[in-house]
């Protein structure tokens, strides 16, 4: 059976690659021809300590199967080095899948400034580095695909995880702006926010669950995300046990006051159930959009 989604010869780099989603994607990119830099620095769920061995592994099984990749062991905080690692091996760079990940879960009462400075770290700025020095050779070509991996976490909150879903939900505000800048340059840029059955959801997740939760459930939708054949930009999409859905915000229809004669606290208390109504809500995609309601509400008062 012919495949419509190909990467022959993409060069994709896969961070946090040497187990769970971010081995599987791996996998499944190089099961589809790209030629994969495999990065893990090999530390533990916590971000404490590094084992070269687990991207090692990694590629060892692609080129077993045939496939083409290398091992990195940089920190995703050095992603110059990752990406120049890339194109000293390849040449070029296709795709940047932002994988890498860990946990430092404690209620926020109990949370020291390590535990949020090292999640900001991993999440946020090891993305952000990878994809920075990433970019330039992704404009130059005119053509790239990002993926940052955001959570459940970040879109609805999870007790004891304020540090990561802050960084989770951050990634998305830098998928949304990444794709309106790298449109022109054929640069479409999406986050996914997966449930998979992992070392770092292990523990989390009653066991018969977590045997379903099969990582590889993940991945068919990031390689989709990565290839040519995919055409989305600025989406969030939440997968996980053979399911996909797409997520998008809603706002209600909201309430205006008149912004010349103003309005007390106690008008916004008589208003309130209206302000959270969302029947025939709105689903605002950008800037412009979401201001609607409001110029519509300063031209009503101005007549």
């Amino acid at each position: 059976m012919s495949q419509s989604v190909q990467l022959q010869d993409k060069v994709v780099i896969v961070t946090g690659a040497g187990g769970g989603l971010g081995r599987a994607h791996a996998l499944l990119f190089a099961r589809h021809g790209a030629k994969v830099l495999v990065n893990d620095l090999g530390g533990s769920t916590q971000g404490e300590g590094a084992n070269a061995s687990a991207a090692d592994r990694v590629v060892a099984e692609i080129r077993a199967a045939g496939g083409i990749a290398e091992a990195n062991h940089d920190s995703v905080t050095d992603g110059d080095k990752i990406v120049q690692n890339a194109l000293d091996a390849f040449g070029r760079i296709d795709v940047v899948v932002n994988n890498a990940g860990i946990l430092r879960d404690k209620t926020f009462h109990k949370m020291d400034d390590g535990d949020w400075d090292l999640v900001y770290r991993v999440h946020v700025e090891g993305a952000y580095k990878v994809t920075r020095a990433a970019w330039p050779h992704l404009r130059e070509q005119g053509y790239g695909r990002v993926i940052f991996t955001a959570s459940t976490s970040g879109i609805y909150g999870n007790f004891g995880q304020s540090n990561y879903g802050m960084a989770k939900l951050g990634l998305y505000g830098l998928t949304r702006t990444l794709a309106l800048e790298g449109r022109k340059n054929n640069i479409l840029v999406n986050a996914i926010a997966p449930t998979g059955g992992t070392r770092m959801t292990e523990g989390l997740i009653p066991p018969q669950v977590f045997e379903r939760l099969k990582p590889e459930l993940v991945s068919p939708l990031v390689v989709y995300l990565g290839s040519e054949a995919c055409q989305e930009t600025s989406g969030l999409f939440e997968v996980g046990g053979g399911w996909i859905g797409k997520t998008r915000w809603e706002r209600s229809l909201g309430v205006g006051f008149d912004p010349e004669a103003g309005f007390s606290p106690d008008d916004v208390a008589a208003h309130w159930q209206q302000i959270c109504d969302f029947e025939g809500a709105a689903h605002p995609k950008d800037n412009i959009e979401a201001l609607k309601e409001m110029m519509a509400n300063l031209q009503k008062f101005s007549l």
